[in-house]
């Protein structure tokens, strides 16, 4: 592609960013929580393509052979690990970041995508083995605590990146500090799209933390619009798609895209050099399908001191202390 001309410079301009021309990351290292399947899956995939290694972290050692199975047969000598995880328990934490380091031999991480996440349908509610509400304890409670693990290998690359990946799902939703849990609230999609904005809080209150404390570690958050199923391509077995339920999908796609499409804005915050700590980037059109493109951050998301409140909350939740590691 020609250079635009600049004035008194000979500097090339940047190009455009382009999803399917990723540029090569040999030699990094990325780890994707629930990449064994969804958006997911299609973040690992698009981040082994570009010569990096890259480790599924999931609970399921069945579902992550799959993935790494289906990955490399779309991406030739694809460098695919998987660690067992589990977000659901936080005592599981500790052990998997031990696997990673001892048994993987990861000595470092250039990223780490914060992507598995659970949506439950109907009540009743529901709690994880340390006694938190399901979906808060699991997307939001479980991602808090393993970011605080993972940091001394983060702060071992150059300059990591811990991308959030929240929801569209959140744009509408407030949290309410006094019921974190659900116990007198609780409604399905309700606590699903504030367990995820719990997330997206989280993603930018680390930033500023780790800003304060001259880190070269940074935090972006992301979203991927609406993804759905019958709009993404087959990855038998991790997922698979009848010609049925694409043309049904089809008119949704003037609003909507697949979760392969999803997962990019997760993969430029990770790839692309001019994304920086403390930014929201989703899809183009509406929020909601399209290439990924940096947007305002929400005005809720904003207010800093519901973030911090929340972090406190989370600390005690979870035992994590994370002056530690960013100051």
């Amino acid at each position: 592609m020609p250079s635009p001309r600049t004035s008194g410079s000979s500097r090339a301009a940047t190009p455009p960013w382009d999803v399917h021309r990723l540029p090569r990351a040999d030699g990094s290292v990325f780890l994707v929580t629930g990449g064994n399947a969804g958006i997911g899956y299609f973040v690992a995939e698009q981040l082994s393509a570009t010569g990096a290694t890259v480790v599924l972290a999931g609970r399921n050692p069945a579902k992550a052979e799959a993935a790494r199975s289906s990955i490399r047969s779309h991406v030739p000598g694809a460098r695919v690990l998987a660690v067992r995880l589990d977000l659901a328990d936080l005592a599981s934490l500790g052990p998997a970041v031990r696997s990673l380091e001892a048994d993987l031999g990861v000595e470092r991480l250039d990223a780490v995508v914060l992507n598995a996440g659970v949506a439950l349908d109907d009540p009743p509610r529901e709690e994880t083995a340390d006694g938190h509400e399901f979906m808060f304890g699991t997307n939001h409670l479980g991602h808090f605590a393993l970011t605080g693990r993972l940091m001394p290998l983060l702060s071992a690359a150059p300059a990591a990146r811990i991308v959030t990946t929240g929801s569209f799902a959140a744009k509408s939703e407030r949290l309410d500090l006094d019921d974190l849990q659900s116990r007198h609230d609780y409604r399905p999609k309700r606590t699903y799209g504030r367990s995820k904005l719990a997330q997206m809080y989280f993603g930018l209150e680390l930033d500023r933390r780790l800003r304060a404390a001259r880190s070269t570690v940074a935090s972006v958050v992301v979203h991927p619009g609406g993804a759905l199923d019958p709009l993404t391509p087959s990855r038998p077995p991790v997922h698979v798609r009848t010609t049925g339920a694409r043309l049904r999908a089809a008119p949704a796609a003037l609003l909507v895209q697949g979760k392969h499409a999803g997962a990019r804005p997760a993969v430029r915050a990770v790839l692309d050099p001019g994304v920086r700590g403390g930014q929201l980037w989703g899809p183009r059109v509406f929020g909601l399908r399209g290439r990924p493109r940096r947007e305002p951050v929400w005005n809720h998301l904003a207010d800093t001191s519901v973030a911090a409140r929340l972090w406190d909350a989370s600390e005690d939740l979870t035992g994590t202390d994370f002056r530690t590691v960013t100051g």
